[in-house]
């Protein structure tokens, strides 16, 4: 009798296992497929405006991009904590957390301000250098990131939020509001830079009004449920000043070399945007940015499993059933492998809808979209499952994993070879872009031997552990 139960155990063990995760993954895939198909709704919208004014978009949004990817480092460093200070019941702790998320993703409010509204054109030059048609992009980057200067603020705080309730496993009420916010987006974007209803065509300024008013509704939103439903994290504005100065260190060292990390990979993916962009016209620019834009469909995969994967990793270690983590961390990387095979075949699919969405594109842009589309297909079985990775060792507060090797490999690899390949060769944007991106199947054989240290499975909650 015990040996069936035993099998039993053994066999729906897994299968719960797994049904919770995607309890946690499948929501926030949604939300993030809904969001990549109202941002290629709105890649549509702009395309019709000409390959110039849709390069001009995407220059400007690097600069959100990198904006954003410091907000949600941030968040992901006080994620670390704060999911296992759920798993330890201890409120005091999380809202410890939550204070670090907000104070340092508002510091980067000035460098976003002076980006946006002091050197614009100057900085946004950067990533033209050497592109056929940078003046006219240009004009169309400054006067876009212009206007979305001013919702630079309010995008921080609803991360903030929404990245905490998520750490809570709180994951349907950020995507009621995100979906809503990127409905709302989109509507705006066909009445504005078109001009409906009797309102004037603004064109790539219909766009980015279209955004500041969107993430503004978020903003509100998110407020109004940090209001009403008083989460464990919850700091009121009279005492937000309390900070425990040894955990915010202990935080801030942590998050330190996640934001080394993940900047590095983020100057690495600039990098590589400016180099190719310079190798053609708009053409190229739209081209590429298109590719992404239909990519995203398939990468909501990555922000899934990295999420629940830090929740679940993160709240059984803070309960301290090191044990258990050991064992659901196997679960999770088989999990990850699977998801990651299966991506590859919905991103294969997703080249049918390229001269549908981005038909009004030159035939030399919807071509480079294509291929680019095809590759990043060929790379998500190794993505999914280093990101997978990478999320079971932050959520044990093992950042240096990330340091050592895929910002060090970056910095001293990548961005070499990077350069070889514009300085001495001829290849185009997309032969280019595979070239450095093979260097991550390196990162991932890496990644599986430095978690079999286990240097991860720690219960940052205890003093000693930390």
């Amino acid at each position: 009798m015990n040996a069936i139960v035993n099998r039993r155990d053994k066999f729906f063990g897994p299968g719960k296992f797994y049904i919770n995760a995607l309890s946690i993954a499948v929501p926030i895939m949604l939300q993030q497929l809904i969001q990549s198909m109202v941002s290629l709704v709105d890649n549509f919208m702009v395309s019709g405006l000409g390959d110039i004014a849709m390069s001009g978009v995407n220059v400007a949004g690097q600069v959100m991009f990198i904006f954003m990817v410091y907000v949600n480092t941030i968040c992901t460093a006080g994620g670390i904590f704060m999911t296992q200070y759920f798993g330890a019941k201890d409120k005091r702790g999380m809202g410890q957390a939550f204070r670090f998320k907000l104070i340092m993703g508002l510091a980067a409010a000035i460098p976003y301000y002076l980006v946006c509204r002091v050197y614009p054109r100057q900085i946004l030059s950067l990533m033209v250098i050497g592109n056929t048609q940078a003046d006219a992009i240009l004009d169309a980057a400054v006067s876009y990131i212009g206007i979305c200067f001013f919702v630079g603020v309010q995008m921080t705080i609803s991360v903030v939020i929404a990245s905490s309730l998520r750490d809570l496993g709180k994951v349907n009420i950020p995507l009621v509001i995100t979906v809503i916010a990127t409905l709302i987006n989109t509507c705006l974007n066909w009445v504005l830079i078109y001009g409906h209803f009797g309102l004037p065509a603004l064109g790539v300024n219909g766009a980015a009004y279209a955004t500041v008013i969107a993430r503004t509704f978020e903003f509100i939103a998110f407020l109004v449920v940090y209001a009403k439903l008083k989460p464990d994290f919850m700091v009121r504005f009279t005492n937000f000043i309390r900070i425990d100065a040894r955990l915010f260190g202990s935080m801030a060292k942590k998050g330190a070399l996640v934001l080394f990390c993940e900047m590095v990979w983020v100057l690495s993916e600039t990098v590589t945007t400016a180099i190719y962009n310079g190798r053609g016209g708009a053409d190229v620019v739209s081209g590429m940015a298109s590719g992404f834009a239909i990519a995203n469909l398939f990468f909501v995969a990555i922000g899934g499993i990295y999420s629940a994967t830090g929740v679940i990793i993160g709240k059984t270690l803070g309960t301290g059933n090191l044990e258990e983590a050991r064992i659901q961390k196997k679960w999770l990387l088989s999990g990850a492998s699977v998801l990651g095979v299966m991506m590859t075949f919905v991103g294969l699919g997703t080249t049918l809808i390229v001269p549908v969405v981005f038909g009004r594109l030159s035939d030399s842009a919807v071509g480079i979209c294509r291929n680019m589309v095809i590759l990043l297909a060929f790379f998500m079985p190794a993505w999914v499952l280093m990101n997978a990775q990478q999320a079971i060792a932050r959520a044990g507060g093992d950042t240096a994993m990330g340091m050592y090797t895929d910002a060090f490999i970056t910095i001293l690899v990548m961005l070499p070879m990077l350069f070889i390949f514009a300085r001495y060769t001829n290849v185009g944007p997309v032969t280019m872009y595979f070239g450095v991106k093979v260097l991550d199947l390196v990162k991932v054989v890496i990644f599986h031997f430095w978690l079999r240290k286990e240097r991860w499975l720690k219960n940052l909650t205890v003093p000693q552990a930390a």
